[in-house]
Parts: structure tokens; sequence; C-alpha cells
């Protein structure tokens, strides 16, 4: 309540439609969503790395155009500005740890993958970049069927070893977003709280709060298309154009390299570990 009090003097006195927020305030997901349904302003940007850690990312922008007068280009579109590991590298860490595993074109392993999750499997999801910022958007997940009402427990007090109540998000295609929430949205870094339209809360409850919102992150098929593509193999089996998405992690910082997701694998209750374009079955 007390920022819409001030974010509302804010555009009386600029009468400007843009808002820019950063700093630890703008972790705060449900503030978020209101800002976006219940404000003047009708363009966001919410920085996901909210918190000192986003200072990197400034100080270096601050130098390429204050200091080297570069243009401002750059939109920050994601947050996979981490480590990323090629397929031969997470190969190599499956056999040094003596796993078993297939190798699979995605051709075969994304509709493998979402069958697994369709028929209940939780699976370690490791691609790509790591996250940059305190969520996990699909590239350091642990993913698994929203519909099960069960998930969240199993998910929270087998795997993840935390309180039943800790909210899991959905990962879901953009394109959904106002068969869910009743109107479009655009929020690729899963930092905004929402109301689910009534009539769809019973059929993804491991996602849905108790007050019947979801904190969403929506995925672009141009950003992460292989993340899109997984969830639409999901949509093909079930109907539901999203995945239950936490992060890759068990009481410990989320995990970056493959030894860290195999090490998780090893010592955690779930079901699958895809490293790229290698499954192990446990």
């Amino acid at each position: 309540d007390t920022a819409l009090h001030l974010l509302s003097g804010l555009y009386e006195r600029t009468g400007s439609e843009n808002l820019c927020m950063a700093g630890g305030v703008a972790f705060n997901s449900v503030m978020n969503g209101r800002i976006m349904t219940e404000t003047p302003f009708k363009r966001f940007f919410i920085q996901p790395a909210a918190g000192d850690a986003g200072c990197s990312l400034g100080a270096a922008l601050l130098v390429w155009h204050s200091r080297l007068k570069q243009p401002r280009k750059f939109r920050m579109e994601h947050a996979y500005y981490g480590p990323g590991f090629s397929s031969e590298e997470c190969a190599a860490a499956l056999r040094a740890a003596g796993l078993k595993f297939e190798t699979l074109p995605d051709e075969q392993m994304l509709p493998r993958v979402a069958a697994m999750l369709a028929d209940g499997a939780i699976i370690g999801w490791f691609q790509g970049r790591m996250e940059f910022g305190p969520r996990a958007l699909g590239n350091r997940s642990f993913i698994a069927d929203p519909r099960r009402e069960d998930m969240r427990e199993l998910l929270n007090k087998k795997v993840k070893l935390r309180e039943w109540f800790r909210p899991l998000a959905p990962s879901m295609k953009e394109e959904a977003a106002n068969e869910l929430f009743g109107h479009p949205h655009y929020d690729p870094f899963m930092i905004t709280v929402l109301n689910v339209v009534e009539e769809k809360r019973d059929r993804i409850p491991s996602v849905v709060h108790v007050d019947g919102t979801a904190r969403p992150q929506t995925v672009s098929r141009h950003i992460n298309p292989r993340y899109w593509q997984l969830i639409n193999e999901f949509e093909k089996l079930t109907g539901v154009p999203l995945l239950l998405n936490t992060s890759f992690n068990v009481q410990e910082p989320i995990v970056l390299s493959p030894a860290d997701a195999i090490n998780t694998f090893n010592k955690a209750s779930f079901d699958a570990l895809v490293l790229e374009n290698h499954l192990v079955v446990r």
C-alpha cells in the first residue's frame, strides 16, 4: 500500500507511463503484480537481479554508456548471462561420475521428457547459460507436472528438504498468459504475482498459492526456444501450457556446473537428470 501511494504521487508529478524499479524492494513480487494492475503506469522494467548483485550490471552499463559514450541499444530480455557448458563437457562429467546416460537429439529428448513429466517424474533440467539473479528460469531448474496437487509437498519435503508451504512457480508459454490471467502478461524474470483465472486454478493446483495467485515466468519462443518447446510438448500431452519450476538445488546454492548437478542428483531423491542433450534416469 505504501509503494502504491508513493507511485501514485510519482505519476502525478511526472505524467510518465514508464516505470523502472531496482533495489531490494523490487523483489516484492506481490507488490510488483499490484503495481501492474492498480497503477496508471503502462510500461515496466523491474530489474531481475534487483539486490546488490545487480550493481555489477549497472556498473558495466554506466562505463559503456557514460564513459565510453556508446549508444543505448541494450535491452535486458533475459537473465541467461552465467556460465554455460558444452555437451561434451557434460558427457565428460557424467562419465567421470560413472553414471549411465543416453544422448538424444531434441526431436527425441523433448517429447520423452514431456512424457516423463506427465507421468509424474521430477526432473533436474540443466541447459545453456546459468541464470543471473535469484530465480531459476528454466536453465537450472527442477521441473514437474503442475496438475498434481501433491507435487508441492513431494518437491518441498522429499527433494528440496524445506517447509511444505514454500511456493513453486509456473514456467508458461508467453502466449498462454491471457488464458491463465485474463490479460496479456510479460515477465521473463518471475518477479510478479497475479491472480489466476478462477476456473483454471483447479487444473494447476501445485503452482497456485492459497489466495488464488501465482508467480509466473513467461517463456518466449524467441528467447529460450528449447525450454519453450519442452513446455509445448507437455501441452500437446496434457493441454496445460506450463510446467512447475523451482530452483535446481537442495539446501545449497543453485547448481552451476555439470558436476554440481550430478552431485545433487546423487544425494537427492528425484527421478531423472538432463544435462544438455544427455539423459540420466534413476
